[in-house]
Order: C-alpha cells, then structure tokens, then sequence
C-alpha cells in the first residue's frame, strides 16, 4: 500500500514541478531573446544613422572600418545595402557578403526596411537552434529610405545563457521536489500506519483473536476516528460471544444437577411399576433422560472446542503421541482398530491449542457414527499439510456430505446415536479460522462400504 501511494505521489509530484518550470523555462528563452535583440537593435540603429551620413557624403571608408571593428570585436557580420539590392558597405568582402546574403531569407525583411519600417521580431532562440538572429534596420526614415542595414548576430551564446538559465531553473526546482519526495514517505507512512495497524488487527480477528485493539492516538482524524469504531465493534462482538458461550455453558451446568435428579428419580420408580406398559413406559424415560445427559455433556464439548481462537504453529507428529493411546482405547472399547501415518517433524500452521481437541473430536466421530472396524489417521507434507482421519465404515452419501457439516445435522441413519451434530461443524470452523480447509471424503473401505473421511489442509509452518 505505501508503495502504491509513493507511485501516485511522486509522479504527481513531478508533473506539477515539470508543469511550473516548462513555462518559465519558455518565458526565461523569450526574455534573453528579447534582450538580446533590444541590444542587436540599438546596434543596428546606430550603424544606419552612421549609414545615412556616409551615403550622403559618399564617403564609405570610414563606415567599412567602423562595421570591420564591430565584427572582430563581437564576432557579427554587419552589411548594408542599397535599394537596388546590392551591398554598398560591410564587415564583409564581396563574396562573403553575397554568400551571406544567399544563405539567408533575409527578402521579406530588407523589403520591408526599405519600406521604412521596421521588420518584426525574431522568433524565440532556443538552446537547439543554429540559425542567427538577424536585425534589419532602414536606413533614413519614411521616402528617404537610402537603405538597410543587415546585422547577423550568431546566437550560439545565447543559446548557451538560456540553457545556463534552464539548468539554475531545474535547479531551483528539483530541490523543492526533493523536499516533497522526501516528506512524501514519512507523510504516507504517518497516514498509512493506521491502516497497516487495522489490516493486521482485522487478520488477527478473523483468525479467532478478539483480545486485539488499534492504537487510535496516531494517524488523521478520521483514521482515529475509524480505528476506535474498530475497536468498539471487536469489544461488541468479543462481549456477545463470551455471553453466548458463557451462556450454554452455565446453561447446560445448571441443567446437570437437576436431570441427574430427574433421573435418579425415574430410576427409583421401578419397584412400584406393576404394568408391562408402565415398565416399558419407564424404560423410554430412563433412555430419554440418558439421551438428555449425554447431550448436556456434548453441549458443553462443544463449547470448549469453540473457545479455541487463532492458530498457532504445531507439530502435528508430537499432537498425535499424546493422544493415540486414548484413541486406540476407545476404539478397543469398540472393537474398532486405530492406526497412524505421520512424517517426524511435521509442522502445520493449527487451530491455537485446538488440534488435538479437533482430531479427538473427528477419532471420537469415527468410532461412534462409522460402523467399521478401522480407523486411520494420516498426514502428508506439503503446501498446504494434508491430514486425513478416515474409516472403513459405510460412509455417507454424496447428496449428504455438504449438510453434514451444518450445525445440529444428523444423518437418518444416525438419530439414536449420542451426540449434538455440533461436532463437525464446529470443527469447519476453526479450521477455516486458522487459514485451512476442511472437506468430506471416501475413507479406506472397499466396495459398497468406502467409508468416510475428513480431509484437513492446513497452511505450512
């Protein structure tokens, strides 16, 4: 993000500099220009007044020597010619004189100094430009037109004092472009930090952390402003989940003391039952209750498996020796085999504290809901870490597998077996909290039993 701004800034930055200093750099050329022709000018006035007085003496010589004098001190031809056209006087010998007059259109100009006015201005010398600036002056004024004086001035140091000038301008403005560079980076981290702080605190809160806040004491205004509506809304969310988790968890402690009594009561009434239809009455409570119980003690499984927030880096190989020999006794409880396959030194980015709680939710699913007599827990290094807990059950149905991971959903097959439908869902969850993915699968049996599955991907530590 501070990249991206740095490359609005600066270019903006340096446009504006470049759109400041292109019309001062054309107005600094027009003005030496205009300068340099003023002096031309005066020259070239002078020379025609001397002209005029020469011609009407018929003396020349004095004027050739003044004009030579002119030319070896400022290195610029001086001609002047008669109104038929030809050179009368100069700086110049004949050749060089008609050779000048040729290499330059010069017509349009002399026409209209022996009109008795005066030719308009140069056009703006420029550092690339190799043509002279000429200056044509008449010489006498109105019908007393005797001729024109030619003055070719070479314009190569003028051009050099206009690119000097440019050079002191870009000068002058590349320092004051340095500074807004310069302020760009501390001004774009000044505004950018908040939201830095915000992204970083919004990947925190949707990986399960809400004990997070914003520092809401730097940055603009609204930036504040925006960071403690943040905060308030992390704090609003934080305070709702602990009520709602706070909530079924002293819900379902409150429910334990009073159905234990419940049950202990109904139990005690089987001596008194003298009907097959009240025993078997009796027996549907002593059930209904045991059902209520177990449901009190998934509900509260379930709400510390929620409580697990953010995600931590796990080696997945120690996890599972803590907890495959509980695993394998369950499943011996059941006639049902435990094995694993996991690399040494595995290590997955994990629910935080809550992969052995979710692998103890998936094993306990396995043995409770499959029906088989095998159950493998495997896992594959890679990017993302692939872990399986697989059976060799009955599996279930495609059409089923999307629902099955919705909370309180519970398969046909599946409605008297003990448990909340919570489990799997809740863990969905959490893996997709810590930045994994959790899907449904065949598992390792064969035929018209494949199985079932629980594929975990979790990002590499």
């Amino acid at each position: 993000m501070l990249r991206r701004l740095l490359v609005i800034l600066v270019p903006f930055a340096v446009v504006l500099v470049v759109a400041v200093l292109m019309p001062l750099g054309t107005m600094t050329a027009q003005q030496r220009t205009q300068e340099a022709y003023v002096d031309r000018t005066g020259d070239a006035g002078r020379f025609a007044s001397l002209a005029q007085s020469a011609l009407e003496a018929e003396r020349l010589s004095a004027l050739n020597q003044e004009l030579e004098r002119y030319r070896q001190l400022y290195g610029t031809p001086v001609l002047v010619v008669a109104p038929d056209g030809q050179v009368v006087a100069g700086s110049e010998d004949d050749e060089r004189s008609a050779e000048l007059l040729d290499s330059l259109p010069l017509d349009a100009q002399v026409r209209t100094a022996l009109a008795g006015e005066r030719p308009p201005p140069p056009e703006t010398v420029w550092p690339w430009s190799d043509d002279p600036l000429v200056v044509v002056e008449p010489v006498g004024r109105d019908s007393e037109v005797a001729g024109a004086v030619v003055l070719v001035a070479p314009t190569d140091r003028l051009g050099s004092e206009v690119l000097d000038a440019w050079a002191w301008t870009a000068v002058g403005g590349l320092v004051p472009l340095a500074l807004l560079v310069a302020a760009a980076l501390p001004l774009s981290r000044w505004v950018l930090r908040p939201i830095r702080r915000l992204d970083e605190a919004t990947e925190a809160v949707s990986s399960g952390d809400l004990e997070v806040r914003v520092d809401a004491e730097r940055g603009p205004p609204e930036l504040r402003h925006l960071t403690d509506s943040f905060n308030t809304m992390v704090s609003v969310v934080q305070a709702a989940l602990e009520r709602q988790r706070a909530f079924v968890s002293e819900a379902s402690h409150q429910l334990r003391n009073p159905l234990a009594s419940l049950r202990l009561a109904v139990e005690n009434l089987a001596p008194h039952l003298r009907t097959e239809e009240a025993r078997e009455a009796h027996a549907i409570a002593v059930d209904e209750t045991t059902v209520m119980h177990r449901m009190l003690n998934s509900l509260l499984a379930a709400t510390r498996l929620e409580s697990v927030t953010g995600s931590e880096p796990v080696d997945v190989s120690e996890v599972l020796q803590t907890r495959v020999e509980r695993w394998r006794a369950l499943g011996s409880s059941r006639g049902i085999e435990v094995e694993t396959d996991v690399p040494e030194g595995l290590r997955a980015l994990a629910p935080a504290g809550g992969l052995g709680s979710i692998l103890d939710e998936l094993v306990s699913n396995a043995t409770r809901l499959s029906g088989g007599t095998r159950i493998a827990v495997r896992a594959r290094d890679g990017d993302p870490v692939h872990l399986w807990v697989l059976d060799d059950g009955g599996g279930l149905p495609e059409e089923e597998r999307e629902s099955a991971l919705d909370r309180f959903w519970r398969s046909t097959r599946h409605q008297n077996t003990e448990g909340t439908g919570l489990g799997l869902a809740i863990v969905a969850d959490l893996v997709r909290g810590s930045g994994g993915r959790l899907s449904l699968t065949d598992g390792i049996g064969e035929g018209d039993r494949p199985g079932f599955g629980v594929l975990i991907e979790l990002p590499p530590a």
